[in-house]
């Protein structure tokens, strides 16, 4: 990892339209113990680094994408490559977009905005535990996210639809899980709505991404403690703007779709089972 710059973004990202790991691979502790290896260096390493950054007021754009790349550098030290495609979407709009993706790990957390942020202001909408979880709260809560109590479906629609516009007349793009949880899974009737509700609200695009992060698992006990797997790929597809005509149904079951089929296919090429909706929903 490059030494931190103040105020300079971190470039590892920034390789056109795709980026694709050179070289990932798991030295011998690793193997051995892959999640104690992982999470020790994640804790001792970025974590610890950003977090003292965020309770001192520190932590501005350029400290979170150097902890974001940092991330990702431990991820391919664990012998996980990273792939990543469409990245040229990114440059191509005009304007703030709402970048509307499922969920699968913590990870996508950690990795999005290194990946995002260095070409356009960004912030993600979460839930409110998030902000005040110990450590992390600060530097959550210094992104300025919109923040969801998940508990009253209304009050969150709510939320998002008066925050998202106010960031996005801003120039902040969003960052939207629509799912209720973190699941590996992809079910399209838990992937609601409200991305394309605040799309169509506020006239700006929506950037599908689909995402498969499961190297980082679900913890039994600490969801976000999950086995972590060397080997597995980690895979980002941004996918052209959509633009919301009507009251988007359509668009928003083009969105599933495109999820639920690259799910399915980057399952049989890495060999796990990623559970799809049925073959009907898809048509």
């Amino acid at each position: 990892m490059n030494p931190f710059v103040d105020g300079v973004f971190a470039q590892k990202f920034l390789t056109g339209n795709t980026y694709r790991s050179l070289a990932a691979s798991a030295d011998f502790f690793s193997r051995m113990m892959p999640s104690f290896s992982f999470y020790s260096r994640l804790f001792l390493g970025p974590v610890h680094w950003i977090c003292r950054r965020a309770a001192a007021g520190r932590c501005d754009d350029a400290a979170w994408v150097h902890a974001s790349v940092w991330v990702a550098e431990l991820v391919e030290r664990m012998g996980c490559p990273v792939d990543i495609e469409g990245m040229d979407v990114m440059d191509s709009v005009d304007g703030p977009c709402i970048f509307v993706a499922n969920h699968m790990s913590t990870l996508e957390t950690f990795m999005l905005p290194g990946i995002i942020r260095p070409r356009r202001p960004v912030t993600f909408v979460v839930k409110k535990s998030l902000t005040t979880m110990p450590f992390f709260g600060p530097v959550m809560r210094s992104r300025d996210p919109i923040v969801v109590g998940r508990v009253n479906p209304r009050e969150d629609l709510a939320a998002v639809l008066s925050g998202g516009i106010e960031r996005l007349r801003k120039g902040v793009s969003l960052i939207i899980f629509p799912q209720h949880t973190r699941t590996q899974t992809f079910d399209p009737l838990r992937f609601n709505s409200i991305g394309v509700k605040l799309a169509k609200k506020s006239g700006v695009p929506i950037v599908p991404l689909v995402l498969k992060t499961d190297a980082w698992g679900q913890g039994k006990k600490i969801k976000e403690l999950g086995p972590v797997t060397p080997g597995m790929p980690v895979r980002y597809k941004f996918s052209a703007p959509v633009r919301i005509e009507g009251q988007g149904k359509e668009e928003h079951q083009a969105i599933c779709s495109y999820i639920a089929g690259h799910l399915a296919q980057w399952s049989a090429q890495d060999g796990n089972n990623i559970t799809c909706p049925p073959a009907d929903f898809l048509h």
